[in-house]
């Protein structure tokens, strides 16, 4: 080997190790990113979330990292999933929906976060004030027991009449919990009944089907939690089975062929939490930063399904919706 070729070598080796720490160094600073659901259902909320940080001048892959992780449908694995993150050392961690906020607590008291959750956070912990949270956790929130109400008061609107309803539920997430607190008081203030029933899995549908057949139910309200998200196509087709109008949570239902939702729209609401983590990025602190309410709610009525199930929708109610589908 000619003396100029074994010099070039040995430079060549010294520098490869530094290439490959290049590679494996994520672009800072990293944001460590943890959802409920699959990738597949979590894909417009994580659109919203980087074009609220492209907005604000943070590109990722450019100069900026985001580490997502994905609980699929499943609260038992976000503890373990917020630990892995945790173990990335991220500049901010963010969180959506109950189970993951509570992950989120479980895992750090330190590194910043920003949670997206359905209900109170002093109530829950989480801070010390909505004005001045003052520790670690900042985030967007809503007021869940308000936002229950009106979704049932839609629903009787929708429905003259209506005086028995029925929901569905997976009362081991976090985010139907707080449904399953509020609805029994929400439905005695409007003059009706309430019947529960409980969805774990998919696989079982077959045999909710058939127990609300026999319930009787005028109507159905449809839980939030990411458990139910992800089965949305199968649920779908479940009530108009059943031809029974039924309101869901979030707007993707009501686009699918469910009657109509009543709720913040996702994406915008990831969107609105980049401000925060941006803030975060340049210096603010979580504990001095107020928690958000969404910038705004949605009501979604989609006509067409009406029409299939044989539901007259007054014209009145008609006319409140933010957006109608024909």
């Amino acid at each position: 080997m000619r003396r100029r070729d074994f010099i070039t070598l040995l430079g060549g080796a010294a520098a490869w190790p530094l290439a490959a720490r290049a590679q494996q160094e994520p672009v800072r600073p990293l944001i460590g990113v943890l959802s409920p659901l699959s990738a597949a259902s979590a894909a417009l909320n994580i659109a919203g979330l980087r074009s609220g940080l492209r907005d604000l001048g943070y590109l990722e892959g450019r100069n900026v990292t985001l580490a997502l992780r994905y609980g699929d449908g499943a609260p038992d694995r976000m503890v373990p999933l917020a630990q892995d993150l945790v173990g990335l050392k991220p500049d901010v961690l963010m969180a959506g929906s109950m189970s993951g906020a509570l992950a989120a607590q479980a895992a750090t008291q330190t590194v910043p976060t920003v949670v997206v959750m359905p209900d109170d956070p002093v109530a829950l912990g989480f801070a010390q004030s909505i004005a001045r949270p003052g520790g670690n956790i900042t985030g967007t929130w809503f007021n869940y027991d308000a936002l229950v109400d009106k979704r049932l008061e839609f629903l009787k609107l929708a429905v003259p009449g209506l005086a028995r309803v029925g929901v569905v539920v997976d009362p081991d997430d976090p985010t139907d919990a707080v449904a399953i607190r509020r609805l029994p008081s929400a439905t005695r203030a409007l003059g009706m009944t309430l019947e529960q029933f409980e969805f774990r899995d998919v696989t079982k549908l077959d045999v909710m089907t058939a127990t609300i057949g026999r319930a009787g139910v005028q109507a159905l309200l449809i839980g939030d939690g990411p458990t139910i998200f992800p089965a949305r196509a199968d649920i779908i087709a479940m009530v108009a089975r059943l031809r029974l109008p039924a309101m869901y949570g979030w707007r993707e239902f009501a686009d699918a062929g469910g009657l109509m939702s009543y709720g913040y729209n996702l994406p915008d609401a990831y969107r609105q939490t980049a401000r925060l983590v941006v803030k975060i990025l340049k210096g603010d602190r979580p504990g001095d930063l107020p928690f958000e309410l969404p910038a705004r709610y949605e009501l979604i009525v989609n006509l067409k399904t009406a029409k299939a199930i044989g539901l007259m929708i007054p014209d009145s109610f008609v006319l409140l919706a933010d957006e109608v589908i024909e």
